[in-house]
C-alpha cells in the first residue's frame, strides 16, 4: 500500500510490486559537474561505441565458470582483467583479494571530503555454459545478432557491470574526476552462492575496508524494453541435494523388479511429495510466516505490464502453474516456491538398459520471502525427508545454501536520486518491481555496511540468463552506460 501526501512524499508500506510516481521537478538536462549535458554524453558514447564493445568482448570470452574446477584459471584471469582495468582505465587502487575460493576483487577512487561513498557490487562468475548444443553460436564467442550479442555472461551479470565500468570511463572523460568516493567489489561466486566474500564480510577490518553509504548493484531487470525498473525486494533461495541409495549395484530389473525397492521410484515419490498439483509446497509449516497479499498490493501489482500469451510463446509452454488464488506475477514476486533443478540415476547412454540402478539423486531449491526462517525450513525439510523414504533405502541429504528474502525502504535519498537518473535516461519514470530471484549476498552487503541499497538493472526477461543463447541488448548495454555517467553527479550531490 502508498500513503500519500504532498506532493512528492512517497511513504512505502508494502512489499510485492508497486509503480511509484516519484516527482521530478528539474524537465531539462541533467548536467554533470557543470561540464557535460546530456548531448555530450551521448555523442561520446556513440564516438567510442567500439572501444566499449572491445573491452566487453574480452571479458566475455573469458570462460569464468565458478561451477566447475577445470575453469579455476579463468578464474584468476578474469580477476586479473578487472585489476588492470580498474587501475589502468578508471585510475583507481586495486587489487585481488585472496579467499578460500575465488578472488575477490576490490578497487576505489580517491575519498572526496563532504561527499558521500557509493560502492558497486557485481559477480564475475558466470553459469556453466551446458547444453552447449544448444547454443545458436559458441557460448563464449560474443556474437552480434539483430541489436543483440549472444554470449554467457551477455547479462548476468558481465553485461551489467560492464556498462558501469565503461560509464566510469566516460565519466572521467568528460570530467576528469569523481565527485564522491566510488568503491568497487567484485566476486566469482554469486552463481554458487558467495561464500567467500559472506566470509569477508565476517571481519570488522574488512566491513571497514568496503564500508559505503550506498550500494550499488545492477543484476536484475528493467520493467519491459525501454521502460526502467528500480528493485526494491528479492526472493531467497535454499538449496538441497540428496541422494537415495538402494544395492550395492545396479540390478538386472527382470531377475530383481518386483523385489527390491528401486531408488529412482523412491526419488520420484519424494520429489512428488513436496509439492501438490497446485504449487502448494507440503513441507510442514513452511506457510507460517509469510505475510498475506493485500487487495491494494493487487491492485499495484496488477499495474506491471506482463502479456501472458506473448511469454507462453517465447517460453514454448501452453499454461501456467502454481497456486490458483494467485496471478503469476504474485506468485513469482511475493511468494515461496519449490523446484527440482536436476535429477541423476540409472544407465543415460544410446538405446536402453534394464536395471534398478543402486542410486538416485536429485538437486532442488525453496525460493523464499521476507519473514521466513531458512532453519526453520531446513530442520523441516531435513525431517520430510527421512519421513518420505523407505526403510530398506538409504538417504544423504545436503544442505548447500540459504538466505532469507529482503526488501529495501523506496524512500532513500539514494533511490530517488537514481530513480530520477533512469527518468531522464529513458523518458519514463521507473517502475518499482519485487524481483523473484535470489542475489543473497546482496541482503548480507546491505545488514554488514547498514548500506543503502540500489538494484538498478538494464537486462530484459527475455534474455534467457542461465540458458543456452544468453544475451543482452545493445540498447540495454548503451543506455547503462548513459546512465552511469549520470548517477555519479547524482549521487554526490545527496546529503
Amino acid at each position: 500500500m502508498v500513503s500519500r501526501g504532498r506532493q512528492g512524499n512517497v511513504k512505502l508500506q508494502c512489499n510485492v510490486f508497486l509503480l511509484l510516481e516519484f516527482d521530478v521537478r528539474s524537465k531539462g538536462l541533467i548536467k554533470i559537474s557543470g561540464h557535460a549535458t546530456m548531448d555530450k554524453i551521448q555523442q561520446y558514447i556513440d564516438d567510442n561505441k567500439d572501444a566499449f564493445l572491445k573491452q566487453w568482448f574480452e571479458v566475455l570470452r573469458i570462460p569464468s565458470v565458478s561451477a566447475q574446477r577445470e575453469h579455476k584459471d579463468d578464474m584468476k584471469k578474469t580477476a586479473s582483467w578487472l585489476v588492470s582495468f580498474l587501475t589502468e582505465k578508471l585510475g583507481m587502487s586495486a587489487r585481488t583479494i585472496s579467499t578460500d575460493g575465488n578472488p575477490l576483487v576490490y578497487g576505489e577512487s580517491p575519498s572526496v571530503p563532504n561527499a558521500p561513498t557509493v560502492m558497486l557490487y557485481g559477480h564475475y562468475d558466470v553459469m556453466p555454459s551446458e547444453p552447449d548444443d544448444a547454443w545458436f553460436t559458441p557460448p563464449f564467442e560474443p556474437t552480434i545478432r539483430d541489436n543483440k550479442v549472444f554470449c554467457r555472461g551477455a547479462n548476468d551479470d558481465k553485461g551489467q557491470w560492464c556498462a558501469h565500468l565503461c560509464g566510469m570511463q566516460a565519466f572521467l572523460a568528460l570530467n576528469g574526476s569523481f565527485p564522491l568516493q566510488i568503491k568497487v567489489i567484485l566476486e566469482g561466486e554469486e552463481e554458487v552462492g558467495s561464500a567467500s566474500l559472506s566470509t569477508f564480510l565476517d571481519s570488522e577490518e574488512n566491513r571497514k575496508l568496503l564500508a559505503c553509504d550506498a550500494l550499488l548493484v545492477s543484476d536484475t531487470s528493467a520493467a519491459g524494453p525501454g521502460l526502467p525498473a528500480i528493485t526494491y525486494g528479492l526472493r531467497g533461495v535454499m538449496s538441497f541435494e540428496v541422494k537415495l541409495t538402494g544395492p550395492n549395484r545396479d540390478l538386472h530389473s527382470g531377475v530383481y523388479g518386483g523385489s527390491v525397492w528401486n531408488p529412482a521410484i523412491a526419488l520420484a515419490k519424494l520429489l512428488a511429495a513436496m509439492i501438490d498439483e497446485d504449487g502448494k509446497v507440503q513441507i510442514p509449516e513452511f506457510y507460517d510466516d509469510v505475510e498475506p497479499i493485500t487487495q491494494l498490493e493487487r491492485n499495484a501489482l496488477a499495474q506491471n505490464p506482463y502479456n501472458a500469451a506473448e511469454e507462453k510463446n517465447q517460453i514454448g509452454i501452453e499454461s501456467s502453474f502454481g497456486e490458483k488464488e494467485y496471478t503469476v506475477l504474485e506468485r513469482r514476486g511475493a511468494r515461496p516456491s519449490f523446484d527440482v533443478n536436476g535429477i541423476t540415476s540409472g544407465y543415460q547412454g544410446e538405446g536402453g538398459k534394464t536395471i534398478i540402478p543402486s542410486w538416485a539423486s536429485a538437486k532442488f531449491t525453496f525460493r523464499t520471502v521476507p519473514n521466513m526462517n531458512p532453519e526453520k525450513i531446513r530442520k523441516n525439510v531435513e525431517d520430510f525427508v527421512k519421513s518420505h523414504v523407505p526403510t530398506d533405502v538409504k538417504v544423504e541429504l545436503e544442505y548447500q545454501q540459504g538466505s532469507g528474502g529482503m526488501v529495501a525502504p523506496l524512500t532513500g535519498k539514494f533511490v530517488v536520486a537514481a530513480s530520477k537518473v533512469l527518468e531522464n535516461v529513458y523518458g519514463v519514470k521507473p517502475r518499482f518491481v519485487r524481483d523473484g530471484g535470489s542475489i543473497p549476498i546482496v541482503a548480507k552487503l546491505r545488514q554488514k555496511l547498514n548500506a543503502e541499497t540500489v538494484l538498478m538493472g538494464f537486462g530484459l526477461e527475455d534474455d534467457a540468463i542461465h540458458s543456452p543463447n544468453e544475451k543482452f541488448n545493445l540498447d540495454s548495454f548503451f543506455n547503462g552506460i548513459k546512465t552511469d555517467v549520470l548517477l555519479w553527479d547524482a549521487f554526490s550531490k545527496v546529503s
